[in-house]
């Protein structure tokens, strides 16, 4: 027997054009998205649009031998670019999980399921019920409309919450009642809408048979049980181990390891990776301040870096010649229609649940229904999986920035019309004492407070 010979390394030309491909991306990412800022614009718009000038959009009609040469259709230089992505996007979901306030969750579970379960059932429904109804043309796989439907319905009721936190902070209405009230509800329907995507990713990959969706269902509730029992005291334990050291890199080391980890556990159960880098962060989150201290050098570089050249990735994939059809045009006006109109519903019977008031229901309405970062994440594993056609995926695309377009307009007049009480004045001043001199304390008695309109 003779051993195998060693596996070729990576052409010279493919590693050449890879590099170019990232620094290309990133450079305008970031420019483009400094520049949405500058004009109060999410950054995301910006950076989903480097891949639109980038690709078959603009540079691929006006110079299409130019583009070839930059981005070549070949799987090889293709799958670098989305193996890159992958990594950023798994990272970036699980600082996501960091910074999502569990314990808020638990402390007032009654209030976020009256609000956020209608936010997030209504437009589930509305779009499983447009998925059927869509035209045939339009699906990849006419057979298995079924599965194409409940991808839609997961594709138009998630919530990004990174936007909503964002958008909140710009407005200054963090510390408001009804900032409060968007950040939990968003924080729920963020979390179904990742067990979702996992279900419908699964469903797509093994198919609708009634043996399948069982043992969906029993890995799902084993792999909850066993991050319960053994997953959060072992990564609480190890993390807090990796404090002893003097070298930061080694927690930032360990964090990383232990996203990766659970993405590949719930990949290799049948879900979608980026659900377990969400658990992950969660209990990452629960690790402790000495923890969370050490990562702020991860959080930068997913922010700054890997981020944008996600999004850039994910535009190049974009096609806006695709809305000269005016089927798919309508059919994209259609669907965005009917997520404002899912998301605003839900939001207005969870407040009539909690006996807020009509312009509290809209506040919450526009800020559930941001789908930015969210919605671009599950837009790429629908074509991953082969859910998705171009249309579709560009359809989906767009909807996620006009819902992230729209929350800040309508948040800050809805917040207008809200009248401020003297424990937000008081909420207010804690805060900026907080970003003033680090007073976690504080942070903590105000997160702790019983509030007005929350605990109703």
């Amino acid at each position: 027997m003779t051993a195998a010979g060693p596996v070729p390394p990576m052409g010279e030309h493919v590693l050449l054009l890879f590099l170019v491909q990232v620094g290309l991306l990133l450079l305008v990412a970031v420019a483009l998205g400094r520049l949405a800022v500058r004009l109060s614009l999410p950054p995301i718009v910006g950076e989903l649009l480097t891949g639109v000038l980038l690709g078959p959009s603009v540079l691929g009609n006006t110079l299409p031998g130019l583009s070839e040469s930059l981005f070549p259709p070949t799987a090889e230089q293709m799958h670098l670019l989305d193996a890159f992505g992958q990594i950023g996007v798994l990272l970036l979901v699980g600082v996501t999980g960091m910074q999502m306030d569990t314990g808020l969750i638990r402390r007032r579970a009654s209030v976020a399921a009256r609000i956020s379960l209608p936010g997030f059932v209504f437009p589930l429904g509305l779009g499983v019920a447009a998925g059927c109804l869509l035209p045939a043309s339009l699906l990849v796989d006419p057979d298995e409309r079924m599965v194409f439907a409940a991808f839609l319905g997961v594709a138009l009721c998630v919530t990004a919450l990174p936007v909503i936190a964002k958008t909140l902070m710009d407005l200054g209405l963090l510390h408001r009642n009804v900032g409060q009230l968007v950040l939990m509800s968003g924080t729920v329907d963020d979390i179904l809408g990742w067990v979702g995507l996992s279900v419908v990713t699964a469903m797509a990959t093994t198919g609708l048979r009634l043996g399948n969706l069982v043992w969906l269902v029993g890995s799902l509730l084993l792999f909850l049980v066993g991050v319960a029992v053994l997953g959060r005291p072992l990564v609480c334990r190890s993390l807090r181990f990796t404090v002893r050291s003097a070298e930061p890199g080694v927690t930032l080391a360990a964090v990383v390891v232990t996203m990766l980890a659970f993405s590949a556990t719930t990949h290799a159960l049948g879900f979608e990776a980026v659900f377990g880098a969400l658990v992950a962060g969660m209990l990452i989150r629960g690790a402790g301040t000495d923890v969370l201290a050490r990562l702020a050098p991860l959080r930068t570089f997913v922010v700054a870096v890997l981020a944008p050249m996600f999004f850039a990735a994910a535009g190049l994939r974009m096609d806006l010649t695709a809305l000269a059809d005016p089927t798919v045009a309508a059919v994209g006006l259609a669907l965005l229609l009917v997520a404002v109109v899912g998301k605003f519903a839900g939001a207005f019977v969870g407040a009539w649940t909690c006996g807020l008031s009509r312009w509290e229901a809209v506040a919450l309405g526009a800020g559930m229904n941001a789908r930015g970062v969210v919605q671009v994440i599950v837009a790429m594993v629908g074509l991953r999986t082969g859910v998705l056609n171009t249309e579709m995926y560009t359809v989906i695309l767009l909807i996620a920035v006009a819902t992230s377009l729209m929350a800040a307009p309508i948040l800050r007049t809805a917040a207008e019309r809200i009248e401020v009480t003297s424990e937000e004045t008081l909420r207010g001043s804690e805060f900026e004492s907080v970003l003033r001199h680090g007073d976690l304390r504080a942070a903590e008695q105000t997160s702790s407070r019983p509030q007005e309109g929350i605990s109703s």
